[in-house]
């Protein structure tokens, strides 16, 4: 019977058989049906772990006994090779017991030989499920990262204000101490506070940047001024046995960045690599011109150690938010890195070998790039003050929504239901913003604005829906002028609607 559906291309199909009549009976009804598929037949488990690596198979189907080998025992091999390619058993001999036994250890269907009519819809089925699951887990993935740097951004927007509150202190002292005493070292000491506060507070600014969508303006950096800056807070923190070398190749090498991020990604690089040589080494500095194969210039920054270095395996997850190989460690110092040089349309690469050491290379532009279209957008403009009311009974949202909405410069007042919300509008005044969630089982978001409207509220409302539920703007009253907002919620979009949605009060 022809197959359904969409097509599936040209399938990999592994045979574990002994019998190579019963083999080609399987290829031809495959074929017969209309699938497009390639064929490789093994009967051992030598056989089969050499075909795994070099085949590839997209599915597998075996004999359930063989002279010497048993289809149990591939399906452990295959099992351990890559838990989702699909497994199918098909027998002659398989009765009921060992059918249910074969599912439980992880077969996806099976099939008796003397009623092969269901083969290649079983083979079509097992595949699509297959890529389904490989697809679902790539997204759920995806989600999962995007849910961890927008947690990560969440926390700079809350962390931002007091760490600056925290470093003002810093950028005072220095200049006391200076004007207290002569002494060279206290001078110096007091240098490194003043750069250490200075470096402090403008990383707060930017981290507050980064939640908002915006970024701090590039400045002209000489390179040699910077490798003094980057010597002057590394010096406190060289081991004995470790030895700091600056190589500027010309003295007037400079680039176009933000000069505290730029710094930043020295500073983490330069650490990493000290960490990475606990017996003692080199660590080396180096800045030179350099011209791709288009004949664009561009400045090439080294930072490379005669440490432990790094296997392929770590290199291939080095760059993944919160990847560490550090017991303290975040994970988050690399793929900060990587952004920041991203963000000035340069590239970040890495050599290691281990036992030898490693070289992270820089390559930034020597000429200023036009900033992309998204860049120039106007930025999203910061609250002066304005109270917004956000009802949504999902205690992890509200406080995200709280925590990101105070930090853009809101007044908040959260509520986890209607009723607290009813409650406090009929005892306060009346908020600029309602933000409240559609699914609500207690209160919908219609019947909430619909009362608050009978208590005299006219502003805007933002309300939350559901990726696939539409709520009609026709049931929400209409003197509230109603925006919606889908979830997944990105902070960015929110930050944005909330500015829209008071623009038009």
């Amino acid at each position: 019977m022809p197959l359904t559906g969409p097509s599936l291309g040209m399938l990999r199909v592994l045979l574990v058989e002994d019998s190579p009549e019963d083999a080609e009976l399987m290829c031809e009804q495959m074929l017969d049906s209309g699938l497009e598929a390639c064929f490789e037949r093994v009967e051992s488990a030598d056989e089969l772990r050499d075909a795994l690596t070099r085949f590839s198979p997209d599915i597998v189907l075996s004999d359930l006994s063989m002279p010497g080998f048993s289809g149990n025992q591939a399906l452990e091999i295959v099992r351990s090779w890559h838990p989702d390619v699909p497994f199918i058993f098909v027998s002659g001999t398989m009765g009921e017991e060992n059918a249910v036994a074969a599912l439980h250890q992880g077969a996806n269907d099976y099939i008796i030989k003397h009623q092969p009519a269901r083969l290649p819809s079983a083979v079509a089925r097992a595949v699509r499920e297959a890529r389904s699951a490989i697809d679902r887990q790539r997204v759920e993935a995806e989600l999962m990262r995007a849910q961890r740097l927008e947690s990560l951004s969440l926390l700079a927007a809350g962390l931002s204000h007091d760490l600056r509150n925290i470093l003002q202190p810093l950028l005072i002292m220095p200049d006391l101490l200076k004007a207290r005493t002569e002494d060279p070292q206290l001078h110096h000491l007091a240098d490194v506070i003043a750069e250490c506060g200075r470096r402090g507070h403008e990383m707060a600014e930017s981290m507050l940047s980064f939640v908002r969508g915006s970024r701090k303006p590039s400045e002209h950096i000489c390179i040699a001024h910077l490798f003094e800056a980057v010597e002057l807070l590394l010096r406190s923190n060289l081991p004995d046995k470790v030895s700091l070398h600056l190589d500027v190749a010309d003295e007037s090498l400079g680039v176009d960045a933000n000069y505290t991020e730029l710094q930043q990604v020295l500073l983490n690089l330069s650490l990493n690599a000290i960490q990475a040589m606990p017996a003692g080494g080199r660590l080396t500095l180096r800045a030179a011109a350099d011209v791709d194969g288009q004949g664009e210039d561009w400045l090439r920054i080294s930072v490379s150690d005669e440490g432990i270095g790094m296997d392929a395996e770590t290199l291939s997850h080095l760059f993944n938010p919160f990847f560490t190989t550090k017991a303290n460690g975040t994970g988050l110092g690399l793929i900060s890195c990587k952004r920041i040089v991203e963000g000035v349309h340069g590239s970040i690469h890495v050599d290691s070998t281990p036992g030898v050491g490693t070289r992270f290379d820089l390559l930034l532009p020597m000429r200023e790039v036009a900033a992309d279209s998204e860049a120039v957008d106007q930025p999203i403009a910061a609250g002066t003050g304005q109270s917004i009311l956000v009802v949504d009974g999902e205690a992890t949202r509200l406080s995200l929504l709280g925590n990101a909405l105070s930090s853009q410069g809101y007044h908040l007042q959260l509520a986890s239901d209607g009723a607290a919300a009813l409650r406090w509008m009929q005892q306060e005044a009346m908020p600029a913003l309602v933000i409240a969630d559609a699914g609500s089982k207690l209160l919908s978001a219609s019947h909430l604005l619909g009362e608050m409207a009978s208590l005299g509220y006219r502003g805007p409302a933002l309300v939350l829906e559901e990726a696939d539920v539409t709520v009609p703007l026709a049931v929400f009253p209409p003197v509230i002028n109603v925006h919606v907002l889908r979830k997944p919620l990105e902070m960015q979009q929110v930050f944005r609607s909330v500015a829209e949605a008071l623009e038009t009060a």
